[in-house]
């Protein structure tokens, strides 16, 4: 296939990972990142694949290449994490990885002899970080959904909230429902190790991964199967070392959860050092200072994974330390970390009064994320090769992308009858079970 695959194959791919949940605007640093992680044959099949989950007879007739050519290609990818491959009504269903969850993650978190971690660290820096255009065009735009949710910490939470927590937002409800478990390398710390910018003593493991996930991580050597009393455990870990638990952004389902230092987080920074604060979608909760208890210690300020806690002097202070704690609630994560350090328990989580959106499913979660992102039309119209299809995907996206029509569809009060509607729609297509993912 290497002499058939045209001149311009990786601006095409480029394009193809564009038109998913994750924008990747085009410049000459993605283009670099994109050559050295795909092969042109890989590229290739990559453009001509559908942007959802398709079987391998759907792939043959898609994309025409060869049974063996395509099998081969597909294990390669997938072993590589640039390909998704997941078991589904006894069948393998494949579908492109997205910039984020998806590359990124499963290219940081190879190992072997043929990993070339050094080289991939700096691209995907000079990419995602250092160019803010990825940046802006996921979350420069107000966007309310993002692909990972912070997960407060039970302890932090007031002993009436304690009570009502739902069974999403509990770390220990999440772990009790799976019954398969991963764990591999953080991405952004291994990719900070190799750029030699890791200041903190977090080990580079901890990364999690549930259900399905786990499935794929660990038939592709992308992690190693746990316990759940060792999941238990790297929670546990996470909570000494003070981390930010960053979890797959659905109610059911839930695939992921990463374990983020303040230092290394690409997301923390993303909101901490660039200014996205709904890079991370806050938790149900908002950490709160009882002031009559607080000892003016300062802990919860040093610990804040995003820097939104700061000590202030007023007339009238009685504390004799470092000040009044007050939080900025418009930027506060709910994640907890500020309060597992407080000595007088001044510092809690409470419930926030505006309401989170957090998606039921994965399903919702791309249909949302794709929508704001104008890339909705890509989900509904996934066939590349059909021209009808590729009409539709022009009139259809730019209908979406007028925003009177995407916040009406966003809205309290349309966005429940338009999911329903989408699944609905893959019900009569055969795909109900893509709904439930």
């Amino acid at each position: 296939m290497g002499h058939l695959v045209g001149k311009n194959i990786y601006r095409e791919l480029g394009i193809k990972i564009d038109g998913m949940e994750t924008r990747v605007p085009w410049n000459e640093k993605l283009h670099a990142l994109l050559k050295e992680l795909y092969t042109d044959e890989e590229a290739d099949l990559i453009v001509k694949m559908p942007y959802n989950l398709s079987d391998f007879d759907q792939l043959l007739k898609v994309t025409g290449y060869h049974h063996s050519a395509l099998r081969k290609h597909l294990e390669g990818l997938a072993e590589k994490g640039l390909i998704m491959d997941l078991w589904v009504h006894d069948r393998y269903h494949y579908m492109p990885s997205p910039m984020i969850i998806g590359i990124f993650e499963f290219t940081m978190m190879r190992l072997g002899v043929e990993s070339d971690s050094k080289v991939w660290a700096k691209l995907f820096k000079n990419y995602l970080e250092k160019d803010e255009a990825f940046l802006k065009a996921n979350f420069g735009h107000g966007e309310q959904v993002s692909f990972m949710r912070a997960l407060p910490y039970e302890e932090s939470l007031t002993e009436e909230e304690y009570v009502e927590i739902l069974d999403y937002e509990n770390a220990s409800q999440l772990i009790e429902e799976s019954q398969k478990f991963s764990i591999g390398l953080c991405s952004c710390r291994h990719e900070k190790m190799h750029l030699g910018e890791k200041t903190c003593n977090v080990p580079l493991d901890g990364c999690s991964q549930f259900g399905n996930a786990a499935d794929f991580m660990i038939r592709h050597n992308l992690a190693r199967e746990i316990s759940k009393s060792e999941m238990k455990e790297n929670f546990a870990r996470s909570k000494e070392h003070g981390l930010v638990l960053a979890a797959d952004n659905v109610k059911k389902n839930m695939k992921f959860v990463c374990h983020c230092c303040h230092c290394c987080c690409n997301i923390l920074t993303a909101i901490s050092k660039h200014g996205y604060p709904n890079a991370l979608v806050t938790s149900s909760y908002l950490a709160r200072i009882k002031d009559d208890d607080c000892v003016g210690c300062g802990k919860c300020a040093e610990t804040c994974p995003i820097h939104v806690i700061t000590m202030q002097h007023g007339d009238h202070d009685k504390l004799q330390k470092k000040g009044r704690p007050r939080i900025d609630t418009s930027i506060c994560l709910g994640c907890g970390v500020c309060a597992l350090q407080c000595p007088t328990k001044a510092c809690q989580l409470v419930k926030r009064e505006k309401s989170i959106i957090h998606p039921e499913t994965t399903f919702e979660r791309v249909i949302l994320q794709s929508l704001e992102r104008g890339t909705l039309q890509n989900q509904i119209f996934a066939d590349p090769r059909k021209l009808d299809q590729k009409f539709m995907r022009y009139l259809v996206g730019g209908f979406l992308r007028i925003p009177p029509v995407k916040k009406a569809l966003m809205s309290d009060m349309l966005r429940s009858r338009f999911l329903h509607a989408m699944s609905k729609g893959n019900a009569r297509q055969g795909r109900a079970w893509v709904t439930e993912m």
